[in-house]
């Protein structure tokens, strides 16, 4: 069957149309369509024009707004490969709703694992993002930013465990985690200490530093302790074969308390332990991070190290501020801290 050609009365509806439907000029329909401060529109005309674009299915030209704006009002939100839990869903959905009040779009940006440097600079430099978030990792150079400064954007930050020159850089610091986990687990005497480290090389870039802060936080308790003391780092696939199999060689090994990376990889190596028949927290001692839900539905409970990530809806007016400002003086700031929870594992 041929198709029918493009008619008028298929074609797109414009603000035109809304317009004369409701019975008001174009700038009016801008107005209230696009939520323009200033715009001096009666309550009763406010309610018509968006009954009248209702009617019509008029969807306003977001490349056209951008024109208005000066800017695509688009914050890209980079994030590495990673599987994200619900602390980032919490976060990211705070975030996203902060921005939207203030006028933003927020878009979730997976990196690709083929670029990095320049080239994930150049894909993100395509979307004329108005800012940019980017995760944790080390993809982000400075020349990458002159490039998003060169295309449009006004405000990059970074979400990073060091500054990148040129960024507003917001320092989440995975060594507290570890030196949070380690030190409590030394206040209860523990001296052979064994570090869950997961074989996803995604995750490096939170688990190394995780376990440099356990070596820190040993090697400043050893000073003061008899033959000092032993952390042994400990690959873990995340599955049940590779937790058996820690669990199956784990008297071997002469340490009596174990990091676990996340309460997620500890609920697996709790699991495990308790199939192979190994006390918890009397045998081995066993801490988490991040504090889940889980973390208090496991039985034992999980000692936890909750981790403070920053309120979205701050970080949120941080954003639009620096949009506003793009010549604002480069900033740092550190997010939150880290503290133990004690529960029943160790």
């Amino acid at each position: 069957m041929t198709q029918p050609s493009p008619t008028a009365a298929t074609a797109a509806p414009t603000s035109a149309d809304v317009a004369r439907l409701a019975g008001v000029s174009r700038a009016t329909v801008s107005y209230v369509l696009n939520d323009t401060v200033g715009g001096r529109v009666s309550e009763q005309t406010r309610l018509r024009v968006r009954a009248a674009a209702e009617q019509l299915g008029y969807v306003p030209h977001a490349a056209a707004r951008s024109l208005r704006a000066g800017h695509s009002g688009l914050v890209l939100l980079a994030t590495p490969e990673i599987t994200f839990g619900p602390l980032f869903n919490e976060f990211f959905g705070e975030l996203r709703a902060g921005l939207r009040d203030h006028g933003y779009t927020a878009v979730l940006y997976g990196n690709r694992s083929d670029l990095a440097g320049h080239d994930v600079a150049r894909a993100w430099a395509e979307l004329r993002p108005t800012a940019v978030l980017a995760g944790m990792g080390d993809e982000l150079t400075p020349e990458g930013v002159e490039m998003l400064k060169r295309s449009g954007t006004r405000a990059v930050l970074t979400l990073a465990g060091r500054p990148v020159p040129g960024t507003h850089s917001l320092i989440l610091d995975q060594r507290e985690v570890g030196a949070t986990a380690a030190a409590h687990l030394l206040a209860r005497g523990h001296r052979a200490i064994g570090v869950l480290m997961p074989t996803d090389r995604t995750l490096r870039q939170f688990s190394e530093p995780r376990l440099a802060g356990v070596r820190a936080a040993a090697a400043s308790a050893g000073m003061a302790t008899p033959g000092g003391v032993r952390v042994e780092p400990l690959e873990l696939d995340y599955t049940e074969e590779s937790a058996a199999a820690l669990a199956a060689r784990w008297r071997s090994l002469g340490l009596t308390a174990l990091y676990c990376y996340n309460d997620e990889y500890a609920a697996l190596t709790l699991a495990a332990f308790q199939d192979a028949g190994i006390a918890v927290p009397a045998e081995a001692a066993l801490v988490g991070a991040d504090d889940l839900m889980l973390a208090r539905v496991l039985r034992p409970r999980l000692t936890s190290v909750r981790v403070a990530l920053p309120a979205g809806r701050g970080l949120a007016d941080l954003i639009d501020r620096l949009i506003r400002e793009p010549d604002h003086e480069v900033e740092t700031h550190h997010l939150g801290s880290s503290h133990i929870i004690v529960r029943d594992s160790g």
